[in-house]
């Protein structure tokens, strides 16, 4: 009956079982039991200082706590729907344990403001656990950039082959794409770290209670400023879940070219064992599933962003309950996040790359034409004749089934006089990457560098 409820005292008829059932959000929420225990237990610890109750039941109330805490994490706690979400579950159970004092620990906070700083905690330290996992992920992208270092291969632009740059320095491309992901997050962090407890349902509490005091307890940098706010927005899921849209885009850039890479037509890498699979018909294959499903998880967790900011976009101050569908896309989001992340660093690091085929594939399609044109500029050519000249050799190359690189001295001057026999060292593919010297280009010693760089700042 609706009267068992703790909130029942107005009702004088039970809640409908499929409305009791449709409603709960125990079998999603209950993830953050050690949150709402910990926040339960801030909120006692204040309750007792400002002599709001007795001393003597906030040991009671702590005692229990910490009792329900062991028996949820020791598997031996039954978790009930007809009791809604986990802060009912946790306070029934409270009071069933300890008697009187447990029902007094709701003095001064709502399950509004209670649900606001559980998520809160929770994200909080899941944002720790996602920069640990980028920075894994950041270990393997140097680890393969200094373990390959002086490989070549061919940059491109629309999928073209457009210049031979190092495969360092195109795993060093993500690891400074992760690494504005990792400020992403840490800047989130620092905007969801302020304590919504204390806001009540919207406007505060008439208890002289001490929202510092459990700022501190909890490593909340400080109270929020106003209640009605404390208890109506979301956008601190939203940010995290944006930045790991964001994160997730990344990574499926990155699928994409491991799955190309692997390809018999690229064949640049080959992927562990480890992290692919076979075909129940074609007993030759070997699938990239986990690029692969990272890639497509993509859209799941742009799929989150779009729920949560549909949810929210029309919803008036403060608490509705449209707001309990902010944990299912948070959570997901969460566990696809973290395990895109972990499988994708351990695969990075296995992965073989097979220098022979990179170089041969960067010596194709010009790739060193730009060069051609930048050698014709330092005689003093203008940049866009010196482009329409190397268009026409491009040209000439192409129609006589040659390279740059093979045109003899007579092709070279019927193009220009102003090639010189020493054309052909500076469009070699090794002059070509080192001639890129400025910050940030892909020269050798640039390249080096930024991993020293990069490997002191771990």
């Amino acid at each position: 009956m609706s009267k068992d409820k703790l909130w029942g005292g107005r009702f004088s008829q039970p809640t409908d079982k499929f409305v009791e059932e449709f409603t709960a959000s125990i079998d999603f929420d209950k993830r953050l039991y050690r949150q709402d225990i910990r926040g339960s237990i801030a909120h006692a610890r204040m309750l007792g200082r400002q002599d709001i109750i007795p001393q003597a039941d906030v040991d009671d109330i702590i005692s229990g706590l910490e009792e329900i805490l062991a028996r949820i994490e020791a598997g031996d706690f039954d978790f009930s729907v007809s009791l809604e979400d986990i802060h009912m579950n946790i306070e029934a159970r409270l009071s069933a344990a300890i008697g009187e004092a447990g029902k007094r620990l709701h003095t001064g906070r709502s399950r509004n403001d209670q649900v606001a700083v559980d998520i809160r905690l929770y994200l909080r330290e899941e944002i720790v656990e996602v920069i640990r996992y980028l920075d894994l992920l950041e270990d393997a992208l140097l680890f393969q950039a200094e373990t390959n270092l002086g490989a070549i291969m061919p940059g491109y632009t629309h999928l073209q082959v457009a210049q031979p740059i190092l495969f360092s320095h195109h795993m060093l491309a993500y690891v400074e794409m992760f690494s504005r992901d990792r400020g992403r997050m840490e800047d989130c962090a620092k905007r969801l770290n302020v304590l919504p407890l204390g806001a009540g349902a919207l406007a505060g509490t008439t208890f002289p209670i001490d929202r510092e005091y459990v700022a501190s307890e909890l490593e909340f940098s400080a109270p929020t400023r106003n209640s009605l706010d404390s208890v109506s927005d979301r956008d601190f899921a939203l940010e995290f879940i944006s930045a790991s849209s964001i994160l997730m885009m990344h990574l499926s850039r990155f699928s994409e070219e491991l799955i190309l890479w692997s390809t018999s037509e690229f064949d640049f890498i080959e992927l562990s064992d480890s992290f692919c699979t076979g075909s129940s018909i074609m007993p030759q294959k070997k699938n990239p599933d986990v690029p692969e499903l990272v890639r497509g998880k993509t859209g799941r967790v742009y799929g989150n962003l779009m729920a949560l900011l549909t949810v929210m976009k029309a919803l008036p101050l403060a608490y509705n309950k449209d707001m309990q569908e902010d944990k299912e896309p948070l959570f997901d989001t969460i566990d696809t996040v973290k395990g895109s992340l972990k499988i994708f660093a351990d695969m990075v690091r296995e992965m073989k790359i097979k220098a022979d085929v990179m170089l041969e594939a960067a010596a194709r399609g010009f790739s060193n034409a730009t060069d051609v044109a930048d050698y014709l500029v330092r005689t003093g050519m203008p940049f866009r004749e010196a482009h329409e000249v190397v268009g026409k050799s491009v040209r000439y190359c192409i129609e006589h089934g040659k390279r740059l690189e093979e045109l003899t001295r007579a092709e070279w001057q019927a193009f220009s006089d102003l090639i010189g026999a020493d054309i052909y060292d500076a469009i070699t593919l090794e002059a070509s990457v080192n001639a890129r010297n400025a910050t940030g280009g892909t020269a050798l010693v640039r390249v080096k560098a930024e991993i020293e760089r990069l490997k002191k700042e771990k």
